[in-house]
C-alpha cells in the first residue's frame, strides 16, 4: 500500500482473480491510489463499511454473490464513490443495471489501469463505448436470473418462484457460472 494513503485517493479493488488485483493494484498505486482489495462481495462489504472508498474497482462476476450487490452497498454508503465495474463478457442489460444501482461507468475485460482511470471521470453517459461482445445462452440465461435475483433481494426461494423454476434447479445454476466469465 502506499506509504501516504491519509493524502491519496483511496480505492477499493474486488475481484476474485487474485493475479490480476495484485497486477491492477500495482498499476493503481503508481498512478496515485491507496488501494484496499478484496475476493469477494462478503470480504469487501465491511472493508467499505469501516473506511468508504472514493474510488472502487468491481468485477461483476464472481464466486458467490454478483458485484452488483457491493455497487448498490457503495452507492449506499457514499452516493459520490466513483465505481467502474469490470466483466469478462459484456451486456446491455448488467450494464444499465450496474448504472441504475450507483456505478460510474462499465468496462469490458480485459481493462488495463489507464482506461479504469479514464473511466472514472466520465459518467455512464455515452463518452465510453461498451464493448458489446457476442454473448452466449448460457450466459444469457446467468444475465436474467441474475437481474431476477436482484429484483427479489437475493432471495432464492422467491426468485425460482418468479422464473417459475425449482429451487433446487435455480442453485445449481447459480453455483455453475457462466462461459467466458473472465
Amino acid at each position: 500500500m502506499n506509504q501516504n494513503c491519509e493524502e491519496t485517493a483511496s480505492l477499493l479493488l474486488v475481484d476474485d482473480d487474485i493475479t490480476f488485483c495484485k497486477v491492477l493494484k500495482t498499476a493503481l498505486e503508481k498512478r496515485g491510489f491507496c488501494v484496499s482489495v478484496a475476493h469477494s462481495v462478503e470480504q469487501a462489504i465491511p472493508v467499505a463499511e469501516a473506511n468508504p472508498p472514493e474510488f472502487a474497482v468491481i468485477d461483476l462476476k464472481m464466486g458467490g454473490v454478483t458485484g452488483l450487490v457491493l455497487v448498490k452497498v457503495l452507492h449506499g454508503l457514499d452516493p459520490n464513490t466513483r465505481i467502474v465495474v469490470l466483466t469478462g463478457y459484456a451486456s446491455i442489460a448488467t450494464a444499465v443495471e450496474a448504472i441504475k444501482l450507483g456505478a460510474t461507468q462499465y468496462l469490458s475485460k480485459p481493462a488495463n489501469a489507464d482506461e479504469i482511470v479514464a473511466a472514472f471521470t466520465h459518467s455512464a453517459d455515452g463518452n465510453l463505448p461498451i464493448k458489446v461482445q457476442p454473448i452466449q445462452i448460457g450466459n444469457l440465461e446467468w444475465d436474467h436470473i441474475q437481474r431476477v435475483l436482484l429484483e427479489n433481494d437475493y432471495n432464492i426461494s422467491a426468485t425460482a418462484r418468479a422464473l417459475n423454476m425449482h429451487r433446487r434447479t435455480l442453485q445449481r445454476k447459480l453455483a455453475k457460472p457462466p462461459l467466458n466469465q473472465k
